[in-house]
């Protein structure tokens, strides 16, 4: 499955989370490291969830950018 990942820039770090997955985040130096870490949060999140018996939500957030004036 792929799920949709956000990635956000702070002063020292990037964060990431899937709108999909509630409380599946990670954090790291780069944006290469934060990809690496969500990946796998990814994973240990999917697979708490099987072990707990709950079902494994199907992907279904999609990105849309909108346009504004300033």
């Amino acid at each position: 499955m792929r799920y949709l990942v956000v990635i956000e820039q702070g002063e020292h770090s990037f964060g990431a989370y899937v709108p999909d997955l509630p409380g599946c985040v990670a954090v790291g130096d780069t944006r290469e490291e934060v990809i690496t870490s969500i990946q796998k949060a990814i994973e240990m999140h999917l697979e708490g969830m099987r072990e707990d018996g709950l079902a494994i939500p199907h992907p279904s957030s999609a990105p849309e950018y909108v346009e504004v004036s300033t």
